[in-house]
């Protein structure tokens, strides 16, 4: 009797240290973060600034410490010629790709090269901004508005048509939408707006803007003086302004046209369940937090948008269709093209 006393207690001490195991695992796991038993290596394309490229794979890796990412980051023209090569070559390394706009995913889509995976953190994302086969979901949201100089400018303007007005004669700069994949973006969209289109980017022209390289040229121009007003996106502004240049950001009247700077995965992926998870956290709520510490509007619903910008509740959007975007990129720029000179 003694005997089976003390085994039983042998096995009801086992069974205890078992479960008080199996639950400082799980403790230990759920500390940790999404990462249990997500390893390996994952290429991961962009054309996010460095700074925050590596800020968000910082944060994915301290979530999932045991997957290696290496990250490509240049402009979305370069990054989009590059899987090209890659593709042609038969062996495309990206596993995920981050960049500014949809009409490429879109591209890539068309060419089967994206995966289809619908992350449940979509859920809590605007579907208009979900591709519906799930190959592609906007990460955050990235207006293009008006840029004014206030040492220059002490009437702010409301309005797109400023840029075609007397004020703004020789006073404008915009960025080429033959360099740049946001403006691009932005040549198709206000193109295909009632009261604007292609008038309006012809009106520009009788008005002496200047055509540059990229956003960046833009806010520098106008911040330094050298234009008074410019057409740029609307996280860039409003940094400036923070930092203390004399700047203002306004969003126009007629709306403003929205890149989601989307993510997705590349079909050939060597580690899906580990791109999967980088998708799912670059949706979630800390993700997007994330985003908005680094000055972008989220494009979660339920996470603040930073100082300075409008949520997209706020944002009045210029529509326009991703596939007909695509079907009409290489003439709307061969179009800017002929009306620019360039």
């Amino acid at each position: 009797m003694k005997k089976w006393t003390a085994t039983a207690g042998v096995l009801a001490m086992t069974a205890m240290l078992a479960a008080c195991s199996g639950e400082e695992a799980a403790n230990n796991a759920e500390a940790e973060g999404t990462g249990a038993g997500i390893s390996g290596s994952l290429d991961f394309y962009t054309s996010q600034p460095d700074a925050d490229a590596q800020a968000l794979v910082d944060a994915f890796t301290e979530k999932n410490p045991d997957v290696e990412v290496s990250i490509f980051r240049s402009g979305t023209e370069e990054v989009v010629s590059k899987i090209q090569a890659e593709d042609q070559a038969g062996d495309i390394q990206a596993d995920v790709l981050l960049v500014a706009d949809s009409v490429t995913f879109e591209n890539f889509k068309k060419e089967e090269l994206l995966l289809s995976y619908k992350s449940p953190e979509a859920d809590a994302i605007d579907q208009a901004y979900v591709d519906p086969d799930g190959t592609y979901t906007g990460t955050k949201v990235m207006a293009t508005g008006l840029i004014v100089n206030t040492n220059e400018v002490k009437d702010l303007p409301d309005s797109w048509s400023v840029l075609t007005e007397k004020a703004a004669k020789g006073k404008a700069v915009m960025p080429s939408p033959l360099y740049s994949g946001a403006a691009a973006y932005n040549l198709g969209v206000v193109t295909k707006q009632d009261g604007m289109g292609w008038e309006f980017y012809e009106d520009m022209r009788a008005n002496d803007i200047t055509i540059t390289q990229g956003n960046g040229a833009v806010l520098e121009g106008v911040a330094m003086g050298e234009q008074q007003y410019g057409m740029i996106v609307d996280y860039l502004a409003a940094q400036a302004k923070s930092d203390g240049s004399p700047v203002e950001l306004v969003y126009p009247k007629e709306g403003v046209p929205v890149i989601t700077e989307p993510v997705g995965i590349l079909a050939n992926t060597d580690n899906e369940e580990a791109a999967q998870a980088f998708v799912d956290f670059v949706l979630s709520e800390e993700g997007q937090e994330l985003a908005a510490e680094q000055g972008y509007t989220p494009i979660r619903q339920g996470v603040e948008a930073p100082e300075g910008l409008k949520s997209l509740d706020d944002i009045k959007v210029l529509e326009a269709d991703s596939v007909e975007l695509l079907q009409t990129r290489d003439d709307d720029k061969a179009k800017f093209g002929e009306i620019f000179g360039q």
